[in-house]
């Protein structure tokens, strides 16, 4: 390809401009302007390319050019008889306003029923038209003004100049569903559709007019013949086998799509086409994907959890899963048989990634190298993977998470304090504290109570022989030496909480005390203490009954706090983790980890030194496979990780598996399509057809239920059997009132000999004496 800047002077003067522009005049075309830009452009002396500013379709030129000129031979051919013969007759100007006709009003009848349906929808039918003729300026039908481009011969289509790649983007966003391509070079035909389909710039979905080429067929174009099916070619003749001198005519045909393309690609005839109309009057565009004849398709898969299960049945494999299903539903539907095959070194290379050679290796490498059509595996809704495949639209949306370790609680030392939490043990100590003051008030108020009664009856009965000691503490009875009855136990405030806490243990007092008030309160304790002790004995029992409690990580932030290592399947999962917003986040993609085998990774895992990033439902999976160490040998060919496997088998205790709570994040996932595939269309149709019925739900349940039915299991399995370490609680109690009743003593003797031994009222022959005296 020669540069612009190689060809400004020479053959293209000013001169042959201005014969182009008048040559414009005469066809009755406006005035060139640049269409990128949307204002009038000036010539220049190197060739531009011309938007004809116009209210009608027509047909691209480029000004200036001349065929023969040897600046760009190297890349163009000259023009062929089938140009001339259009150039003279126009020909190809009248067949292609009929088309497009036809197609307006195929367009107009689809738009009235969906209006009539109450679903309207609008489509504008462009024409992307280019031509390297000079002096041709065809006017079309007056529908609407689409975006043109004009190709010079000598440029490059799979590398177009900006404005070509600026309308093509254009038309692409407009939603542009007819491209009309007139380009006498074959070759930059080729190279415009080669390059549409790898930058997505062209809808291969799209409607496509293109004149004949046996070029077009090369074996090499055979993979984009696979993609752009809704095309006709138009072949011009001059002659018929009748009469030597015939009538102009076209033949219409095209891809033999979904018959596949073998060794040879010969296209098939739709239809003919001469001044009289068309001959056959077939369609020319119907779906070809409606039905695809039984055609095989061949379908690459792995194994992943709830998407495809293999199960392994002596010699055979039986293949299930959401989407075996979905595939299953789709083959019914289009009428396709689906051939499935894993690729090479599946458990190892799984999704595949981008290799240093530029290649894709594992799942993904198959679809970019063109050998599947179909792609089955959990594939989640990225820009990763629709840059490399056509995705259909999400069946479901899944949780992904981490897999962490549980670690088991060495709380049996709380046993006694576990059943309540620390505000309701507070509330019992207050109640305690409040009512054993209580007592004490009421023991104390009815002893003064009761002294003031008696100084009365003594003052005014002469012949009372009893005697009452006036003491704040104590009433006596000086003729028995009496208290009043059981006030004594709560007449000194260590001894009404003393007393108040054995009612609370359900013990009881050993008098009940005299006074009405402390009667009716000792009552109302009394039922204040069963309800307490009986909440307190069934939530022990429970204690008691149930396994030990399990610390699990169920947050981000646990996760981060619990030190230990994060990793999952690929690159782009890190990266996900590294380039997130959220600080967290960041901080572990800081220390993830890339690890291929995920039986490895559950190793880590129940070593505790482990988490593992995928779907809840893999996770599952993945946390009954732990003891399987098997299938972690049989990975393990393929696993090129430096993680110790000895140190995992062998070192450590091995810790119960915990799916995390949280959702790192809620993705979709769909089935994936070759790059620009024909079947995505109605693909997506029945997808959501699927998806509405409940299908995936009903699919997902039975995938998923021999997996919750073991977990299930498993869970049951585990029974509370009483030990010794169940009772760490009473010994640690009994060992702290033996630790306190040790202080106590070890205080009183430091009294006994420090304080009391010293005094010098102290006589150890005549003890009572001194305490007498105290």
């Amino acid at each position: 390809m020669f540069r612009r800047e190689n060809i400004w002077s020479g053959v293209y003067g000013r001169k042959t401009i201005d014969w182009d522009r008048q040559q414009l005049e005469e066809f009755g075309c406006a005035c060139p302007y640049a269409h990128a830009q949307g204002r009038t452009a000036l010539f220049r002396k190197s060739p531009i390319n011309i938007y004809l500013k116009t209210n009608r379709y027509f047909i691209k030129m480029k000004i200036g050019m001349d065929v023969n000129s040897a600046h760009y031979s190297s890349v163009t051919a000259n023009s062929t008889t089938i140009l001339k013969g259009v150039q003279q007759k126009k020909d190809l100007e009248l067949l292609l306003i009929e088309l497009v006709n036809d197609l307006t009003d195929e367009e107009e009848r689809f738009r009235m029923a969906n209006e009539h349906a109450g679903h309207p929808e609008s489509k504008v039918i462009t024409a992307d038209s280019a031509t390297c003729c000079r002096g041709v300026c065809a006017n079309l039908l007056p529908l609407k003004t689409a975006p043109q481009i004009v190709v010079a011969e000598y440029e490059d289509l799979l590398s177009p100049n900006y404005l070509t790649l600026e309308s093509l983007r254009r038309a692409r966003k407009d939603g542009c569903n007819l491209y009309v391509i007139f380009l006498a070079n074959a070759l930059q035909t080729t190279r415009l559709l080669r390059f549409g389909d790898r930058y997505r710039v062209l809808d291969t979905r799209a409607r496509y007019i293109i004149l004949h080429d046996f070029r077009l067929f090369h074996s090499n174009l055979h993979y984009i013949w696979k993609r752009i099916v809704n095309v006709i070619f138009l072949r011009y003749h001059t002659k018929t086998q009748s009469n030597s001198k015939g009538s102009v005519w076209f033949e219409i045909s095209t891809v033999p799509y979904p018959n596949p393309i073998k060794n040879v690609l010969i296209p098939i005839r739709l239809d003919t086409w001469s001044k009289k109309g068309f001959h056959y009057k077939r369609p020319l565009f119907s779906d070809k994907t409606v039905n695809l004849k039984g055609e095989t398709v061949n379908v690459v898969f792995i194994e992943h959890v709830p998407a495809v299960i293999v199960a392994k049945l002596n010699t055979t494999n039986e293949i299930s899963g959401v989407e075996i299903e979905i595939l299953n539903t789709l083959a019914e539907k289009m009428n396709f048989v689906p051939r499935l095959y894993q690729p090479v070194k599946a458990e190892f290379y799984r999704w595949g990634e981008k290799q240093s050679n530029g290649s894709f290796s594992g799942l993904l490498g198959e679809m970019v190298n063109g050998k599947a059509d179909i792609a089955l595996g959990n594939l989640q809704y990225t820009p990763y993977h629709l840059e490399l495949t056509d995705l259909t639209i999400p069946y479901i949306s899944q949780c992904l998470t981490f897999l962490t370790p549980e670690a088991l609680t060495d709380n049996s030392w709380k046993t006694l304090i576990l059943p309540f939490k620390l505000y309701m043990w507070i509330t019992v100590l207050l109640v305690l504290l409040i009512t054993g003051t209580i007592f004490w008030g009421l023991a104390n108020f009815y002893i003064k109570f009761l002294n003031y009664k008696k100084t009365n009856e003594l003052s005014s009965s002469t012949e009372r022989k009893t005697v009452l000691a006036l003491n704040d503490k104590e009433a006596v009875d000086l003729t028995t030496g009496e208290k009043p009855v059981a006030l004594y136990l709560f007449g000194e405030i260590i001894n009404s909480i003393l007393y108040t806490y054995g009612m609370l243990l359900v013990v009881s007092l050993p008098k009940l005390p005299s006074g009405w008030s402390i009667r009716l309160l000792t009552g109302w304790y009394w039922l204040y203490c069963i309800l307490l002790v009986v909440a307190y004995r069934a939530s022990m029992t429970a204690i008691l009954a149930n396994p030990a409690p399990r610390v699990t990580i169920d947050t981000l932030n646990e996760l981060v706090d619990s030190k230990i290592a994060c990793g999952g399947w690929g690159t782009e999962t890190k990266k996900f983790f590294v380039e997130s917003m959220d600080e967290t986040t960041r901080t572990i993609g800081a220390r993830f980890q890339i690890i291929n085998n995920p039986y490895l990774a559950v190793k880590k895992v129940a070593q505790g030194v482990y988490a593992y990033y995928d779907n809840e439902y893999y996770l599952k999976y993945l946390s009954l496979q732990k003891q399987n160490v098997d299938l972690v040998k049989k990975d393990m060919e393929y696993d090129n990780s430096t993680w110790n496997t000895t140190e995992i088998e062998n070192g450590g205790n091995v810790r119960s598996l915990h799916i995390m709570s949280d959702c790192v994040v809620n993705i979709p996932v769909s089935i994936a399509l070759h790059k620009n595939s024909p079947l995505k269309p109605l693909t997506d149709k029945y997808v959501r057809r699927i998806f509405e019925v409940g299908l995936v739900e009903k699919w997902l349940n039975d995938a998923m239920y021999p997996i919750r039915s073991a977990i299930n299991t498993e869970t049951a399995e585990v029974k509370a059997l009483m030990n010794l370490k169940k009772l760490y609680g009473a010994l640690v109690a009994l060992a702290f009132g033996y630790f306190l009743s040790a202080i106590c003593l070890i205080g009183e003797l430091i009294h006994w000999h420090l304080i009391i031994k010293r005094d010098p009222k102290f006589d150890k022959y005549a003890i009572h004496e001194y305490y007498k005296n105290k």
